[in-house]
This record gives structure tokens, sequence and C-alpha cells, in this order.
């Protein structure tokens, strides 16, 4: 997902440094590595095992230049200190749900097949998709939608599910939900995405991850490093947005003064006053990246 503009926006230089927070199947990592040879090194960081051994195969590095570990990115900061890989030169988190969680039938993320409601990133994990929506009660349940899925029809949602309960698949779901919002003539998103993603979200503590990553990541990277952040719906780029806002802000407030509530010193410059969106041309060839906003900032 945007190849040649993460690598653009990472600054990538032979001999550097980087962390791909979100490895996947280690597509990222492995044009970071290419632009950074000779020298260059990579850390892959990704929450699911399954990402992990196929990253591992698919990016034809010795160990010397990469390195793989199933941990959450809210770690970052530990994990770089504890395989010594600091300071970096450039961190790049690409959120959302991989092509390989998306297309594992045993995962629950996609609407299109009657898999098990899961969702984890990581079987570690002890809340799952299933346990949300056969336990949530009805209100707990709608405000999850809302706020997390940003759909208008979350009650509506939320007592369609309490009363078809209980919900044994995935498919089952997005059926339930397609029953009572009928989808749009010429409308190309499934009504049930919104809900899948506020589940998905829930199940996996993303935004609050997220936030974590992110204020981690200015401990790790050195002075000049790029922070390139791709995201997929309105919650995950409005928490860059304002943090690479906030972080590339300076305290105005008198020294010392009881009224701040600054907290902090300008830490970083935005590289992107708007966001990078993917070509028509790489939206035609995959479907997905078609909501993919790129944000930059750099370390000062």
């Amino acid at each position: 997902m945007l190849i040649d503009e993460v690598i653009e926006g990472l600054s990538v230089t032979p001999g550097g440094r980087y962390i791909d927070a979100t490895l996947g199947e280690g597509g990222h990592s492995t044009n970071i590595l290419h632009e950074s040879d000779p020298g260059g090194q990579v850390l892959g960081i990704d929450a699911d095992h399954e990402a992990i051994s196929v990253a591992q195969r698919r990016v034809n590095y010795s160990s010397e230049k990469f390195l793989a570990i199933n941990d959450n990115f809210k770690n970052i900061r530990s994990i770089a200190m504890k395989y010594n890989f600091l300071p970096v030169h450039g961190i790049l988190f690409d959120l959302g749900v991989s092509s390989l969680q998306l297309d594992a039938e045993s995962r629950g993320f996609s609407f299109r097949r009657a898999d098990p409601l899961d969702m984890r990133f990581s079987y570690n994990q002890n809340l799952s998709a299933s346990q949300i929506i056969n336990n949530y009660d009805e209100n707990e349940l709608a405000n999850l939608i809302f706020y997390f899925g940003e759909e208008k029809n979350s009650r509506k949602i939320a007592k369609t599910i309490v009363r078809n309960r209980p919900i044994k698949s995935s498919l089952e779901l997005a059926d339930l939900i397609c029953e009572i919002i009928p989808k749009r003539k010429n409308q190309k998103i499934n009504p049930a995405k919104k809900t899948f993603q506020a589940i998905r979200i829930a199940v996996n503590d993303e935004l609050t991850a997220l936030e974590t990553a992110l204020n981690e990541s200015l401990t790790v990277i050195g002075q000049g490093g790029r922070i390139a952040v791709i995201s997929y719906h309105s919650l995950e780029d409005r928490i860059v947005k304002n943090f690479f806002k906030k972080q590339s802000s300076e305290c105005i407030c008198p020294p010392r003064s009881p009224l701040c509530t600054c907290k902090h010193e300008k830490t970083i410059k935005i590289i992107t006053k708007k966001p990078i969106v993917p070509s028509k041309n790489e939206i035609n060839n995959n479907s997905r990246s078609r909501s993919a906003k790129l944000r930059i900032a750099e370390r000062i």
C-alpha cells in the first residue's frame, strides 16, 4: 500500500535503521530493505503470529538485516530497547486489517464468509468478537458500534443482534445487518462494514494501542528520523492528525505558568500538510487501498 510514497516519505537511505510496526506479510519491509541496502536494517513487529511466519519466509534478507517480532506495536519502545534497535531513522505504521487476515477463514474479519466470530490480531488476547456480539448488553453494544464504527443505525443493529443470539459466524452477523440496512443501488460498501470495524477495534483495543505507540515512537526515533502512518478510517486518521498537530506546536505560555496546559515542547515537524492518498491506478489494482491516508512527520 502506497509503497513508493512510503519509501519517499520515510526518506529511506542506505545504512538506515527502520521499524515496520505493522509487518503484515512483509511487503513494506522488503522494499525498505532494498532501498536501504547496503547496511540497512528493519525490525518488524506484528501481533499476529501467522503474519510473522509469512513475513519471515517472504522477506529474503539475513537475520542481521531483518528481525521479526511477534508483539503489539504499543510496546515499540521496550521492543526496540530489548533488541538494541535504537535510535531509528524511520518508523512505519500501516494500520487496519491485512490481506492475510481478511483472507484467513478462521479469523472472522471478513463479512463475506461463514467464519468463526474471532477478529483477534493475536490468539493471546482473551476478548473475541463472539464474546462482544453474544454477551454485551444492547446499550453497550449500540454505543460501541456508534463510536467505533460511526454507524448511525447502531441502536437498530444492536437490537437485532440481541434478538437473534446466539450468532455463530461472521456471515450470519453480516446477513442480519444487511436485512435491516438494505444496500442502496450502486452502493459499493457493504452495510455491515462499519459494525465489523467497530467490533474489531474493540476486540483489539486498537485506538488506545495507536495512541500509546505514537507517543512511544518519539522515544525511539532519532533526530531527523521520520514517522509515517497509513490510516483507513476517520477515527485512526483523527488520532494521527491530532498527535502530529500537538507535537508540532510550541508551548507559548510563560515559564512555569500555573495556567499552562501544553506540558510539552515541540518535538516534530509535519511533512504532509494534507494526507497522501493512493493514485487511481493503485485503487484500480487494489480496491482495499481506496480509503488509505498517509501522514508523515519528522523528529526535530
